[in-house]
């Protein structure tokens, strides 16, 4: 059996009753304050949208459409920590962020995905010393710890969600390319793509019921959220600016 770690994560192993755990804090992991775009999901999409860009992106020819806040302008540069790797205290955490150092973890068994899910934790976080306690000595989870996973439960599930609903909007022809550039202070030319957005046209020649499915499952307040956001590149431009 082969564990697969999710994005940003290094090496993940499956939580056990007897592990000390240190917690994620204020600081950022090494892995988040290098990446500039953050996968979010269906639920808290909403909330993303009131600080940052929320785009559609397709790493590889024929892979799943995902849909992931931007956090900078360019590859390795996330605009909302600072040099200590302190998040912004003015912004939304994204759920991917707050999860840190757990997460839900795929298996392969001789070499494909099973499917079966595993609570995992980073092994680095496992710390015999300063870490805290998952279970009390008798086995039981400690509150903390039954909470941390009720939230990674919910969160799962709603990664599953955010799938179904982009296998929606890809499948209804909804997306177009786009990309953007931006000009900094000192003259620095940064051109962005790779990029999906909702296509406002295309939108506006669906047919009546797929509207009224797209308004029932909360897709379309999704879509709005989406379409607002794309107003904060100019945050983006200007938290560039300031760091430049």
């Amino acid at each position: 059996m082969q564990i697969s770690a999710p994005f940003a994560y290094d090496e993940v192993v499956p939580v056990l009753k007897s592990h000390r755990i240190q917690r994620g804090g204020d600081v950022a992991p090494q892995s988040l304050r290098r990446t500039h775009a953050l996968p979010i999901t269906f639920a808290e999409m909403p909330l993303v949208a009131r600080d940052y860009p929320i785009i559609f992106i397709k790493p590889n020819t024929g892979a799943r459409l995902s849909v992931v806040a931007l956090l900078g302008l360019q590859p390795g540069d996330n605009l909302f920590v600072d040099a200590a790797g302190r998040w912004r205290d003015d912004v939304y955490r994204p759920a991917y962020l707050r999860r840190y150092p757990f997460c839900m973890a795929g298996v392969c068994r001789d070499g494909e995905l099973s499917g079966e899910r595993v609570v995992c934790v980073e092994s680095a976080a496992i710390d015999a010393d300063r870490g805290e306690p998952v279970a009390d000595a008798d086995g039981k989870a400690l509150p903390w710890w039954e909470q941390t996973s009720h939230f990674l439960t919910e969160f799962e599930a709603d990664l599953l969600r955010t799938e179904k609903v982009c296998d929606v909007i890809e499948k209804n022809g909804l997306l177009e390319p786009f990309s953007a550039q931006a000009v900094s202070k000192t003259s620095e030319i940064i051109n962005l793509t790779g990029m999906y957005r909702i296509s406002e046209a295309r939108l506006g020649r669906v047919k009546a019921d797929t509207l009224r499915m797209l308004i029932n499952k909360g897709v379309m307040a999704r879509i709005y959220a989406h379409l607002l956001s794309l107003d904060r590149f100019s945050r983006l431009l200007d938290l560039h600016a300031a760091r430049s």
